[in-house]
């Protein structure tokens, strides 16, 4: 509860005040001043204090006034000070009505505006639907926000990158294992569809082959001899060529070819060399035992594996190997566009050097083989080994062959393919295959997964949004039918010739407001319409305020926490019709007994009377705001009493303390008011014969006149007694005695119509 200002300085009319003690609040206050004395600036600054903002008090820094606002108000013990824009503590359990509520809820001037439809939804849903709402609104707010991060994510994916597919599609992508080698097989068959001309023209891989060195034939061949020949003639034979040197046997095996030749028409076997008689020639025998047919057949033998080594391993075979190795080279580079083809390396070069280490040496023992054929030979280490390292190239060659022949397979399906492929859908497959490697690359995973993060979040707070929607709606479903039907018995009491129909709530991007219509004579105004009835053409500044007056009463009657509420209503009757002011004072009186304290001010004393008159006098107090100086404003004690006192209960006052006390200095102002008194009386007694504005001597006569007839108004006693009463009275009276003012007053004659004014007033 508010229970003292303390301090107002430099803010509105209050310059630099400090109420005494006896201007502390209680738990129905009312505060009276006159219009632009500071009434609005007190509720300014209550709302400041229950909102926790500087604004409302900032907005009424005192004009001219070098130092900032402060204030200090003291509040359950507890003081609440407002210095350097802010409040040391703030108290949210205030209710304000005011200029500013009707603003906010229900209309600017004459229009209904976005703002108060919202506010009003508000204030409809009171505090547990407002934490409802603002649940709701902050998941709303969290899913734009979500919106906006996702906008800002799907832009960092390049769009390069994913193409025709949506950023969605794109990160949908699933991760492939193989995607590479996908993507690779994928662009040679797009490759291969487009040149499926070519590729139907060119060859698959030849076989490679390097011709191999039999050496166990060789060495056959070497250690060949005619077994059968004496081994005294070999011995004879051997002897005699090796005198003759190197080449002799090949020269005397010739020789011996040419015998029958050169003894062609002799009686006997000549000497091819020198014509003479053989006969006698010792050696003949030997020779020709030597050089026989089998001799021949041996050399042949010799000189065909010579031949045979010499044709395999000729400069034209080594030529094509080399082309067929440069062609298989062609071939790959040509295939390994479309398929996976081995890269071929062969050292041609080391190939050729090994190659003729082995040839050479090889044709050459055949060479010597052939000279001495009967001479056993046989392949020396070094050849041996020569022909192991060739070897060895004609081992990796053949591997080289067997892979080159294994992708034929696959080179006879890309040929197949490419045949009746179609490049668009080719095309399309590695469009999508190349999007599936870049949404998982190492670039790009991250951009697609903080993407999918937001939106897994964004889902998340959806389903929050959902859920508070759905509590919200179910609140909703209830609080709304009950509030319409609070307003409507507000404005009820309120004496409104008006009701509230179709009080709803209405959601929309911006949030939620809510919506009704006014019905007027059983027909139903809506509050905007571009022609017709609506709210602004048919409702009077009054009916508006008493419809601010009943939404304000009907959602303290939501408010759970109502008891614990300070309650600060700002001259309520503004715009309010005379008919409706009972209804707001017995509204005050009953709110005072339901909260903890009602704080209410007002320009108008009698409507502040009449609270005062029928509220409890142990809790209830008065202050007033009054001028201080030329242009500041100050609050003091109000005694509301004296100005609850009416003319007529003065008067009464006056003449009764007169009669009882004496002289009192005011006989002149108690003989003036014994005409006023017998008037009210009358008018009250018999309303019907003495009407405002008739005049009292009018209805004396009508009553003297009425004791003739059945229809008496005054008994004769009576009408004689007012007579008499008139008479002495008029004397005071400026109507009835131009020297009113001078007229003598004698104090036994005074107090003798004094007495008897008061008797007749008194009378049943």
């Amino acid at each position: 509860m508010v229970d003292r200002i303390q301090l107002l300085r430099n803010i509105g009319q209050f310059e630099n005040v400090s109420p005494g003690q006896q201007t502390g609040l209680t738990k129905l206050t009312l505060i009276y001043a006159e219009n632009g004395r500071g009434k609005t600036t007190l509720a300014s600054i209550l709302r400041s204090l229950g909102t926790n903002s500087p604004t409302p008090i900032i907005e009424r820094h005192r004009l001219g006034a070098p130092h900032s606002p402060h204030v200090v108000i003291d509040v359950n013990g507890r003081s609440h000070t407002f210095q350097n824009g802010a409040w040391s503590a703030p108290l949210s359990d205030i209710a304000i009505f005011d200029d500013n509520f009707v603003a906010q809820n229900v209309c600017s001037g004459i229009e209904i505006e976005t703002g108060h439809k919202q506010n009003l939804h508000e204030l409809i849903l009171g505090a547990q639907g407002v934490a409802l709402n603002a649940t709701l609104k902050t998941h709303v707010d969290e899913v734009e926000v979500h919106n906006r991060a996702l906008k800002t994510k799907e832009a960092a994916i390049p769009a390069a990158e994913r193409g025709t597919l949506t950023v969605d599609a794109f990160c949908a992508l699933p991760v492939n294992v193989n995607i590479e080698a996908e993507v690779k097989a994928a662009e040679r068959n797009l490759a291969a569809a487009r040149a499926a001309d070519a590729i139907k023209q060119q060859p698959s891989f030849q076989a490679l082959e390097l011709p191999a060195f039999d050496a166990a034939a060789i060495n056959a061949v070497l250690q060949s001899d005619l077994p059968g020949l004496q081994a005294d003639t070999t011995a004879l034979v051997k002897r005699h060529l090796a005198k003759l040197g190197k080449g002799a046997e090949a020269w005397v095996g010739e020789g011996m070819q040419k015998i029958p030749a050169a003894s062609a028409g002799e009686t006997g076997e000549e000497c091819p060399f020198c014509a003479q008689g053989l006969e006698h020639a010792r050696i003949i025998p030997h020779y020709q035992a030597y050089f026989s047919e089998g001799y021949a057949a041996l050399k042949q033998a010799i000189t065909d594996h010579g031949k045979a080594v010499a044709t395999a391993h000729d400069g034209e075979v080594q030529s094509a190997f080399e082309r067929a190795v440069r062609l298989a080279i062609q071939t790959g580079d040509f295939w390994r566009k479309f398929t996976e083809v081995p890269v071929i390396t062969v050292d041609t070069a080391e190939i050729a050097r090994a190659w003729k280490a082995s040839r050479e040496p090889v044709l050459a023992i055949l060479r010597a083989k052939l000279a001495s054929p009967l001479e056993k030979m046989a392949l020396t280490q070094e050849i041996v080994d020569d022909i192991a390292a060739y070897d060895a190239h004609r081992d990796v060659i053949a591997a080289i062959s067997r892979t080159l022949s294994d992708s034929n397979a696959q080179i006879s399906a890309v040929k197949e393919k490419a045949a009746t492929a179609n490049v668009v859908t080719l095309n399309a497959e590695l469009t999508k295959l190349k999007m599936t490697l870049a949404r998982h690359s190492p670039t790009i995973a991250p951009l697609c997964q903080a993407y999918l993060d937001e939106k897994s979040a964004k889902k998340a707070t959806e389903l929050l949004r959902d859920k508070a929607r759905a509590a919200l709606d179910q609140y909703r479903a209830s609080i709304f039918t009950r509030y319409e039907a609070a307003i409507n018995t507000y404005l009820g009491r309120f004496n409104a010739g008006f009701r509230l129909a179709g009080v709803s709530s209405q959601n929309h991007r911006g949030g939620s407001s809510c919506t009704y219509s006014v019905l007027i004579n059983n027909v139903t105004v809506p509050l905007i319409a571009d022609d017709g009835p609506s709210f602004k053409n048919s409702m009077s500044a009054g009916d508006r305020n008493t419809l601010a007056l009943a939404f304000y009463f009907a959602s303290l009657d939501q408010d759970l926490a109502l008891a614990q509420k300070i309650v600060v209503i700002d001259d309520p009757m503004t715009s309010l019709d005379e008919h409706r002011s009972l209804a707001t004072v017995q509204e005050m009186r009953t709110l005072a007994k339901r909260v903890k304290q009602v704080i209410v001010l007002s320009h108008s004393k009698p409507f502040l009377c009449q609270i005062w008159e029928g509220s409890d006098k142990d809790t209830r107090s008065a202050l007033r705001i009054i001028r201080s100086g030329q242009s500041a404003s100050s609050i003091d004690a109000w005694d509301v009493h004296q100005d609850c006192i009416t003319e007529h209960d003065k008067r009464h006052a006056m003449i009764q303390h007169y009669i009882t006390m004496g002289h009192s200095g005011k006989e002149r102002e108690v003989a003036a008011a014994l005409r006023h008194v017998l008037e009210a009386f009358l008018r009250v007694a018999y309303p019907a014969h003495f009407p405002p504005g008739k005049l009292l001597g009018h209805f004396h006569n009508e009553c003297d006149q009425a004791l003739t007839t059945s229809a008496t108004i005054l008994n004769q006693v009576d009408t004689v007694e007012l007579r008499h009463l008139m008479d002495y009275a008029n004397r005071f009276h400026h109507d009835t005695n131009p020297a009113y003012a001078t007229a003598t007053i004698n104090d036994q004659e005074l107090v003798d119509h004094a007495t008897r004014t008061m008797k007749f007033a008194r009378r049943a």
